[in-house]
């Protein structure tokens, strides 16, 4: 993939390409991580070479960046599976920590593994450009969907009150806003269940709201 056009905050208008990151982009990326995840976020948490070197060998269309002015300022990748390792799973185990080496290449489902973009550049826009980037690929690879795990960050400060299917329910109806999943849902994903356990995660009370993004040209 390779897309180049414009974005604005409102204010500025910058050019913006989004396309499939390569070994030449390893150090940036890892920035890119540090960046968006400081401390006290651990940094053996973040990317590193051998993680990336497999998403660029195993699944190069799912390992996408958006490039502004020459800097990497957004990442999103994902690998291929099937719909039955999705019964029951935990981000480490569908994405074999990060590595991959699952990735099945004639998988239906386009898994979502990652998606951050650096602070300065959030009222851009990126975040919803790399998501349509992805079903992009959905669409030109012939998967069925596009699915992931949404962090629930609110879900913590009302969770003696509310199970966590209801709180996705009101966030949903637009009672509750959630910063992730709010943002999933202007992406277009829609919430079909709830994992326990899916990261070790105090905001979210360690759930996660599988959310997803169907093809259309699959299911008419």
């Amino acid at each position: 993939m390779w897309k180049t056009f414009r974005v604005t905050d409102g204010e500025r208008t910058l050019p913006v390409t989004i396309r499939n990151y390569t070994g030449e982009d390893f150090a940036s990326l890892i920035a890119l991580q540090a960046e968006c995840f400081p401390p006290p976020f651990p940094s053996e948490l973040w990317w590193n070479e051998e993680q990336l070197n497999e998403h660029v060998t195993r699944f190069p269309e799912g390992a996408l960046c958006a490039e502004i002015e020459g800097r990497i300022v957004g990442s999103m990748t994902g690998l291929r599976i099937h719909s039955e390792q999705v019964v029951k799973h935990d981000w480490a185990s569908i994405t074999d920590d990060g590595y991959i080496r699952n990735h099945q290449s004639d998988g239906e489902t386009l898994y979502v593994v990652d998606i951050c973009v650096a602070p300065a550049y959030r009222q851009f826009g990126l975040g919803k450009w790399l998501m349509q980037s992805m079903y992009e690929t959905v669409v030109h690879l012939g998967c069925d969907r596009l699915l992931g795990g949404g962090r629930m960050p609110g879900y913590r400060a009302v969770s003696d009150r509310l199970s966590p299917e209801q709180y996705v329910a009101q966030v949903v109806q637009g009672t509750l806003r959630d910063p992730v999943l709010t943002f999933l849902l202007r992406c277009g994903r829609m919430p079909v269940g709830i994992v326990a356990d899916y990261l070790e995660d105090e905001q979210s009370a360690n759930y996660a709201a599988l959310m997803e993004w169907r093809n259309p040209f699959k299911h008419i």
